[in-house]
């Protein structure tokens, strides 16, 4: 699985030669606001491939600091952190609550509070979040929440 991130990374990690899909996957997590959440599914999907949200979790586990990617702001399709307790729960609440994200115990994030929504313009480019990706994206948070 790393080396098949670091081809589509490209060499070194350089915007240049990155997969167009990483380069917008680290487009739309920069744009998630402070204070707001996101799923890897809805960060995967405004990039373009709303079933990839695994090669968003891995692209933030290889480059969250060296693309100084929010990756707090980043959670599970359920509302709720993903990461274990001892694995970076406790860092990832810490930074979400700093940002007024109130978080419970169990890691539950209050979706209709605090769950991003986008403009238009920062979908994938190709698709300018069209009324055809938008219905997607609607189908993919009703299936899920």
């Amino acid at each position: 699985m790393k080396r098949w991130l670091a081809n589509k990374m490209g060499d070194a990690g350089s915007a240049a030669n990155m997969d167009p899909f990483y380069r917008d996957v680290i487009r739309v997590i920069r744009a998630i606001p402070r204070g707001k959440v996101s799923s890897y599914g809805q960060v995967a999907a405004l990039a373009g491939r709303p079933r990839a949200a695994r090669q968003v979790a891995w692209l933030l586990h290889s480059s969250s600091d060296k693309e100084r990617l929010p990756w707090h702001r980043v959670i599970g399709s359920s509302g709720r952190i993903s990461l274990k307790r001892g694995r970076g729960f406790a860092e990832q609440k810490k930074r979400l609550e700093k940002e007024g994200v109130r978080v419970s115990r169990l890691g539950a994030v209050d979706l209709d509070r605090h769950l991003w929504e986008p403009a238009p313009d920062v979908g994938h480019p190709s698709s300018s979040l069209s009324a055809r990706n938008l219905k997607k994206l609607e189908r993919y948070f009703r299936d899920r929440l």
